[in-house]
């Protein structure tokens, strides 16, 4: 039995008294790409963010249940947040470069952490850039600002200072949503080829999107999991009515 990567357990939070999540028990597997469906408000963004804690961020967050990065409860008393967070890199809907050089937005995570020898930041730099296929383009202006890249190049920017901390996971909250066809379609061939060393974990709005690119896909309704499979077969027989009627386009 493959042991999963990220696991929630009996999952629960509510916003104030508004309870967003129900009982949410969903396996991510390591080294394939999950993708979270669902009409809007569902919860998908939601449950995303409790697997590196960005809801902490959020007044009147409240948890309960379990999240686990591996064997390791990430909501336990102690934890180190900022250890998580790298991780467990995040790359959001609209790509968000810091007004800094392509080179420092790259390196950004690394510095903070403290000490690195400058060939090394640069090693990795540039292994992040090529892991996130963006070197060939940027090789000769990496002190030119990230905000001089087009929106499609600043997304893979992105996925490339995610990659730097060498995260275990990566999640993606929409991320080719404001991206047009050919930027998207190349986000989507470098998730495929990203699997092979890390875990992904995506949230798209574009039903056909995740039949390409993922490996099992969960569908999220009204805050409820009501179906978790491999794609393939939850896209051809799927088991519960209300994902059948969301794959045909009946709601969403």
């Amino acid at each position: 039995m493959v042991k999963p990567q990220l696991q929630t357990r009996k999952l629960n939070l509510w916003f104030g008294k508004n309870h967003v999540l129900h009982d949410v028990d969903l396996s991510v597997y390591s080294q394939k790409v999950t993708a979270m469906i669902g009409p809007s408000g569902c919860g998908k963004s939601t449950l995303l963010r409790c697997f590196n804690r960005m809801n902490d961020l959020i007044p009147e967050t409240r948890i309960t249940g379990d999240v686990l990065l591996g064997d390791e409860d990430i909501y336990k008393n102690g934890s180190d947040v900022s250890r998580i967070r790298a991780a467990v890199g995040m790359v959001f809907q609209k790509p968000n470069p810091f007004p800094k050089s392509i080179f420092n937005n790259v390196a950004y995570g690394l510095q903070i952490q403290g000490k690195i020898r400058r060939s090394e930041l640069e090693e990795r730099v540039e292994q992040s850039l090529k892991a996130a296929w963006l070197w060939e383009e940027v090789k000769d202006r990496l002190n030119q600002s990230a905000m001089s890249l087009s929106g499609g190049q600043q997304q893979r920017l992105c996925i490339a200072r995610a990659l730097a901390n060498r995260p275990k996971v990566l999640l993606l909250d929409e991320p080719t949503s404001a991206l047009d066809p050919q930027s998207t379609a190349k986000v989507e061939e470098l998730c495929l080829e990203l699997k092979k060393s890390v875990t992904i974990l995506i949230v798209t709005h574009n039903v056909a999107q995740a039949g390409r690119i993922s490996d099992y896909t969960a569908f999220m309704y009204l805050g409820d999991l009501v179906e978790f499979d491999k794609t393939e077969k939850m896209f051809t027989v799927p088991a519960d009515k209300r994902t059948e009627a969301y794959l045909t386009g009946v709601f969403g």
